[in-house]
């Protein structure tokens, strides 16, 4: 090992494996060696809320402190959403959740396109495609030529501004690489095809192993949005019983303190996951809750976002077919409105994981971002070019919805969803402690509406088809008059912009 320019360098992945983990950065975040994921408080809880039925007054009182504060809620409120079962009062719980998404993020939904980077690992996870010593994987590390190649397919012909950029863990694509790929795709332009207007990558979000602070300092300089890590599974024995102790990634400390050194880095946009199907969902959704405190307790700032990624088929393991804790669609959505409630300022993603059916279901549950016309093979894009295209040898999982962006937009405007290509607020400093206390007061959501008309404008010029022009254009009027209607004086301003746009200007925001 040596370090270079601040951050580590490895000869192999033997030394990776024997170094990186910085014991010091793990220790300061777990005072006395107290974890903050307690394992005796969530079972303790779930305990007393199972002892008996939820009492429906309380149900509701939980639910409307939530509404009125938009604060995380405590440990005990939330198990007790979580015993909830009967029909009536479950909708209810669904119709607060969708109304405290309304509130806090308008009716927009974000869209991105996962571009993956990398399938090489050290790493052993029994139930993904990408793990170490799975010889049905094509191992592969997208070239900066090749990323280039993946861009204009995904922002120059699908038209996507966001991506978030995922990595297997290996000396090989740690952080130089990272930081390389995330300039490379800030720096490409592409043309797109139905106007010639500059296309590209307005921010990249990151899907990676935790790293030390010195390396997440290294991304924060180069312009990273948004840090992601799953936990997978924050149940400490089924963790390490599913990821190998000789890995990097089977120590549970590293991985659930990652969130703390991004925040000490000044890397504030932090995305927190865990993969339903390992363990009991209860039990999940109450440690997410739990990490979203502590975050809180140490910086006063949650999570950005909060990912569902369910278990789904993957090359070379049987895991996803076979856990005892595998989930249904109800239970899905029932995870969703629990933590819109329970964490009701946060980003909660739902990807092409799931299911056509499932994913327009959480349109109405608290979802606020998801993927299209995704491909998440290595170099997938520009190789097959084709949504429906899958290559089990060359990607981590199998996806359920292949659905192309265009058919997701005219969904979603059928239903009155503007769809959001909008990446204004990080380029305008609204991140982190700014951006938490605009969502919770409702101001962020509507800077987002005006730039997400904007940039639906920039979308349906320059890539929609006709039928999708004309399936979304009575959205975009109904939307500029609910402008017009609450921001009366600024109307004026937002509409010279929105004409500049259509005129052929691009990347106007507020």
């Amino acid at each position: 090992m040596t370090t270079v320019g601040g951050t580590r360098r490895f000869k192999d992945a033997q030394d990776y494996l024997e170094h990186f983990i910085v014991q010091e950065q793990i220790d300061k975040y777990l005072p006395g060696g107290k974890h903050f994921i307690d394992d005796a408080l969530i079972n303790r809880e779930l305990e007393k809320a199972r002892s008996a039925p939820p009492d429906p007054a309380r149900v509701r009182e939980i639910v409307a402190r939530s509404t009125a504060t938009r604060e995380t809620l405590p440990a005990a409120d939330v198990a007790t959403l979580l015993q909830v079962t009967d029909p009536d009062l479950l909708e209810e719980m669904r119709a607060a959740a969708d109304a405290i998404k309304h509130a806090v993020y308008d009716n927009r939904i974000v869209v991105f396109a996962p571009l993956y980077m990398s399938n090489p690992c050290v790493n052993g996870c029994t139930y993904c495609g990408f793990r170490s010593g799975n010889s049905r994987q094509q191992r592969r590390i997208l070239t900066m030529d090749e990323l280039r190649e993946e861009i204009d397919v995904v922002a120059g012909r699908i038209g996507h501004k966001r991506i978030i950029a995922v990595y297997g863990e290996h000396p090989d694509t740690s952080t130089d690489y990272i930081a390389e790929t995330i300039r490379t795709a800030y720096a490409h332009t592409c043309k797109a095809p139905k106007t010639g207007a500059p296309a590209g990558i307005r921010r990249v979000n990151v899907n990676a192993a935790p790293l030390p602070v010195e390396d997440l300092r290294v991304l924060h300089d180069v312009g990273i949005g948004t840090f992601q890590v799953f936990q997978e599974t924050y149940h400490r024995p089924t963790y390490e019983k599913l990821h190998p102790a000789w890995s990097v990634k089977g120590n549970y400390d590293w991985r659930t303190t990652c969130f703390h050194r991004c925040m000490e880095a000044g890397v504030d946009d932090v995305g927190l996951g865990a993969l339903f199907g390992l363990y009991d969902w209860q039990y999940e959704v109450m440690a997410l809750v739990l990490h979203a405190h502590d975050l809180e307790r140490w910086f006063g700032i949650g999570p950005h976002t909060i990912s569902f990624p369910r278990l789904e088929p993957a090359s070379g393991t049987r895991v996803p077919e076979e856990s005892p804790y595998l989930i249904d669609d109800d239970t899905f959505k029932r995870i969703l409105v629990v933590t819109r409630l329970a964490v009701p300022y946060t980003g909660m993603i739902v990807t092409c994981r799931e299911r056509p059916e499932s994913r327009n279901a959480c349109l109405s549950a608290g979802m606020t971002q998801l993927d299209a016309s995704s491909n998440i093979a290595i170099k997938g894009y520009s190789d097959s070019c084709k949504v429906s295209d899958q290559a089990e040898d060359r990607q981590q999982f199998m996806l359920a919805d292949n659905r192309s962006l265009e058919e997701v937009v005219r969904y979603m405007a059928g239903r009155g969803i503007i769809t959001s290509f909008c990446t204004a607020g990080y380029r305008c400093g609204r991140t982190g402690g700014c951006i938490m206390d605009a969502l919770k007061t409702g101001r962020e959501g509507k800077f987002c509406k005006i730039n997400a008309v904007l940039t639906f404008r920039e979308w349906l010029d320059d890539f929609a088809s006709p039928e999708t022009v004309a399936a979304c254009e009575p959205l975009i009027r109904k939307e500029l008059d609910g402008i017009k209607e609450w921001l009366p004086k600024f109307y004026p301003t937002v509409m010279k912009q929105y004409e500049a746009t259509c005129n052929g200007s691009r990347d106007l925001f507020f």
